[in-house]
């Protein structure tokens, strides 16, 4: 996937998720010597084949042990990629996807300042939603509308602010979707079986980026000098419409579907019954009325011209190859019918 050797020692937080997991296999394709960072809830990364990583179990709270660990390791490169897209509360977001960055950040400023890069994979929804007919440059002022959003940027402040001498570069994708993705993965169920559903979508606008574009574009970030200290939002290309993507996939399935346009209320009543059923068993739903208030915006959308002029940053995958290839990675791993 990565297009030359990168021998070089990893720390990888998030390798059980979907891009995670993928950059994990890539850096082990590619020859990197990877320590995965685990917490004890998250399951320990699957060997693939003959590739191994190694793993190792801590809390990000634990700052002292974070510190060892820096000591102990000295990685070449931190990627970090874990988080949380779903809490009860902002103080939950804070807690996945703040307090680990901050916490890895200071381990590698007391124990190895001297790494080659820290890479903090961050969201578009840090941004916030943009305009139809402007997507969203890096020089635009990021303004988030939720809870997730609102975390994300304050980690990359965190990052900005706290870094000292450790030098940083921040990714922010787009929707990221591919084989091994949970969330677009309704789309592609719904149309295999003959149905094609919109939520009051069928005409906003979004940008997304094919997972191996994303791993790709992650690792070229680090190893390029003139990305220290900069961010990058990352893309396929030109934005698209819901309608246009869920065509791409209908063509791709070649099923014969049905094509219902629900009203947007259906939308907000599920919303506020997830918001209900967290209140009563405390278990945090991806689908409540945050949530809902970004599905609703007009556009998510953004560009990706600054991370091809710094990095030589190109899509591989397009849009209608991203989704065939997704598709048939679905079939073959038994996840549709």
């Amino acid at each position: 996937m990565l297009p030359e050797r990168f021998e070089a020692k990893v720390l990888l937080t998030g390798a059980s998720g979907f891009v995670g997991s993928r950059l994990r296999d890539a850096l082990l394709d590619a020859g990197a010597d990877v320590l995965a960072v685990r917490r004890k809830s998250s399951p320990e990364p699957k060997a693939q084949g003959s590739r191994a990583a190694r793993s190792i179990v801590a809390e990000y709270d634990d700052t002292r042990g974070l510190a060892e660990l820096f000591a102990r390791e000295k990685p070449d490169f931190v990627f970090h990629v874990a988080g949380a897209t779903k809490g009860v509360s902002y103080a939950d977001f804070q807690h996945a996807n703040v307090m680990p960055t901050r916490n890895l950040l200071r381990a590698a400023r007391e124990e190895h300042p001297t790494l080659e890069r820290f890479v903090h994979v961050s969201s578009l929804a840090a941004f916030g939603p943009s305009s139809p007919s402007r997507p969203h440059e890096e020089t635009h002022a990021p303004t988030p509308i939720e809870h997730y959003g609102r975390s994300k940027l304050e980690a990359e402040q965190v990052l900005a602010q706290e870094a000292g001498g450790v030098a940083w570069t921040i990714l922010r994708p787009s929707g990221v979707y591919g084989p091994g993705d949970a969330d677009y993965f309704n789309l592609f169920r719904e149309v295999e079986r003959g149905r094609n559903v919109y939520f009051g979508n069928r005409k906003r606008w979004f940008s997304a980026v094919y997972v191996d574009d994303c791993v790709r574009a992650i690792v070229a970030a680090a190893r390029s000098e003139r990305t220290r200290g900069e961010g990058y939002f990352l893309c396929d290309g030109e934005p698209t419409t819901w309608e246009a993507f869920q065509e791409e996939i209908v063509h791709a399935s070649g099923r014969k579907v049905l094509t219902l346009d629900l009203p947007e209320f259906l939308v907000d009543i599920a919303a506020l019954g997830g918001e209900l059923a967290t209140r009563f068993d405390g278990k945090p739903r991806l689908f409540n009325r945050q949530k809902a208030t970004m599905g609703a915006q007009a556009a998510w959308t953004c560009t990706h011209d600054k991370a091809r002029e710094h990095f030589g940053y190109r899509p591989e995958v397009l849009r209608a190859d991203g989704v065939k290839r997704t598709l048939e990675w679905y079939r073959a791993e038994r996840w549709l019918p």
